[in-house]
């Protein structure tokens, strides 16, 4: 059993932000930034391209709830809300989870940087998206 499912099934000890029938948000234990949370369905999936159109929908939806949530209680000027998607992707539980990040500054201890890469035919690229 992974480690978040143990977390659902209240095994280990979290800090639950929210919990309903089918969702679950704690606290991430490595808080990046002041009030990171990681929502998750309680039914294990590993990821999101594994997981089924209405978990996916009521993870982002309660995501939604909290980003607000937490944006507004802690004073942030932004938020991040993202999910990794495979270790090249950085995930490092095989547990469908979204992190929330509050964003304070640009001081703070996460750095998402999108660099410029090579020039890409975009007909082509377009076309192997696509299948």
């Amino acid at each position: 059993m992974c480690i978040f499912c143990k977390i659902i099934n209240h095994e280990i000890p979290s800090s639950v932000v929210y919990e309903d029938d089918d969702v679950l948000a704690i606290l991430d234990i490595s808080q990046v930034t002041r009030g990171h949370t990681l929502v998750m369905p309680k039914k294990h999936f590993a990821n999101i391209i594994e997981a089924d159109e209405e978990t996916v929908q009521k993870c982002v939806s309660v995501a939604k709830k909290l980003a607000e949530q937490i944006v507004r209680n802690t004073g942030a000027s932004g938020v991040n809300v993202l999910t990794n998607c495979g270790e090249s992707a950085g995930q490092s539980v095989d547990h469908l989870h979204f992190h929330i990040i509050p964003r304070y500054d640009e001081n703070d201890a996460i750095v998402i940087k999108f660099r410029e890469s090579e020039q890409q035919d975009l007909g082509e690229v377009l076309k192997t998206v696509k299948g």
